[in-house]
């Protein structure tokens, strides 16, 4: 269960540790601490595009980039644990896969069936974690019309 909910969930949340096309040939994935140690390269790469976009940010908000001279992209320090946005996201992935499996799995009405990143984040870096967090104005709540009354078949 808890590689099924790994797929569905890190399909999920911020970073943990970190894939990116721009990494050099001899960097394997480590210090991984939530995300399987055996996880493959395209499967990490793909975890942490959602992250990405999930958040709305780059690899280096979680992953320390070191710039280099004569390179166009940084050199990414996957492994380092000096940047706090990395503990938050492994701690906000395990409390996902935490809500996931141990409330809305149980639930039995299949209406939400997991958490994501996106869930809270939407697309930004903070979550939304009230009204006031969406801004002073935000739209008007559609009326509810209910259907019409489903009509007589005359066949």
């Amino acid at each position: 269960m808890i590689g099924s909910l790994c797929a569905g969930l890190f399909a999920v949340q911020v970073f943990a540790q970190g894939a990116h096309k721009h990494h050099d040939d001899d960097d394997k994935p480590t210090n991984l601490k939530v995300l399987p140690k055996d996880i493959s390269e395209d499967k990490l790469d793909d975890i942490m595009k959602n992250f990405s976009k999930s958040l709305g940010v780059r690899c280096n908000y979680c992953h320390v980039a070191h710039d280099v001279p004569g390179r166009e992209h940084p050199k990414m320090d996957f492994a380092s644990d000096d940047k706090p946005e990395k503990q938050i996201a492994r701690d906000m992935m395990k409390m996902s896969m935490a809500i996931n499996s141990d409330y809305l799995a149980k639930m039995g009405d299949h209406k939400m069936e997991e958490i994501r990143c996106v869930t809270c984040h939407g697309g930004r870096a903070k979550p939304i974690v009230s009204v006031d967090s969406i801004g002073h104005n935000p739209p008007p709540m559609p009326r509810f019309t209910p259907p019409p009354p489903p009509q007589p078949d005359n066949h």
